[in-house]
């Protein structure tokens, strides 16, 4: 399939959103070109968002060829599908049936876990449940190293030589676990605990579709502070 124009997709979202960066990932894997569009998350979003998507209203939403679709992980594999012959791109999925279910389990437990894990370690303040919240994010690495074993299967990313789903799906968080590191001076993603999470960590930030993407650990902190600044400065309704 040819190369999508620039204008026939865009991308609905934030860049400091793990679920943005997911779809914008995939579109990179793929070699097509978007547009992202900032919207408005706080009320009253972005007309765009809500009309695109009238359910959640929540990003990420892409817009190819005016039509919209709907959460990250529906997204990526939608790009996957779509531009499934595109410039000489990879599958993001893996080609094998069992392969392909396990990287959809683990991306599934990714999401049931780390987002409420970030948001509460983020929100914390509490000295004692930082540290619990730190011991709850240690469990879910720890299944996750085992779970790199055996996807990669000796491999450099949990997609084998390649970024794959279930990479797109923990990388997207590695900018947020980073700031929560240095924010609440907490160790995490430690090559002690988890040294095939951590080398893998360094490939995929490295990663030509992932370069620029995730940000410092610096920019989510202030992103957050802004965040808290301007909720707190709303009046209530």
């Amino acid at each position: 399939m040819a190369e999508a124009a620039a204008e026939d997709v865009k991308v609905l979202g934030l860049i400091m959103s793990p679920f943005v960066i997911r779809v914008l990932i995939a579109l990179r894997l793929k070699r097509v070109e978007y547009e992202l569009v900032d919207v408005r998350m706080e009320e009253p979003r972005s007309e765009i968002l809500v009309k695109s998507n009238p359910v959640y209203k929540k990003i990420p939403v892409l817009l190819h060829r005016g039509k919209p679709i709907c959460e990250s992980a529906v997204i990526v594999q939608y790009i996957d599908e779509e531009w499934s012959a595109g410039g000489g791109s990879s599958s993001i999925l893996p080609a094998d049936p069992f392969d392909r279910a396990l990287a959809r389990f683990w991306a599934v437990y990714v999401d049931d876990k780390l987002p409420a894990l970030i948001r509460g370690l983020r929100d914390e303040t509490d000295a004692a449940k930082v540290t619990e919240f730190a011991g709850q994010f240690h469990q879910v690495l720890g299944q996750l190293e085992e779970a790199f074993a055996e996807c990669s299967k000796g491999k450099g990313f949990f997609g084998g030589d390649v970024v794959g789903y279930l990479d797109i799906a923990l990388g997207s968080c590695l900018g947020w676990i980073r700031a929560l590191e240095k924010g609440k001076s907490v160790k995490l993603l430690e090559a002690e605990e988890v040294p095939r999470l951590a080398g893998w960590a360094e490939r995929f930030l490295a990663a030509e579709s992932v370069k620029g993407l995730v940000r410092d650990a610096d920019e989510y902190l202030k992103f957050h502070a802004s965040r808290v600044a301007r909720m707190s400065a709303t009046p209530a309704a």
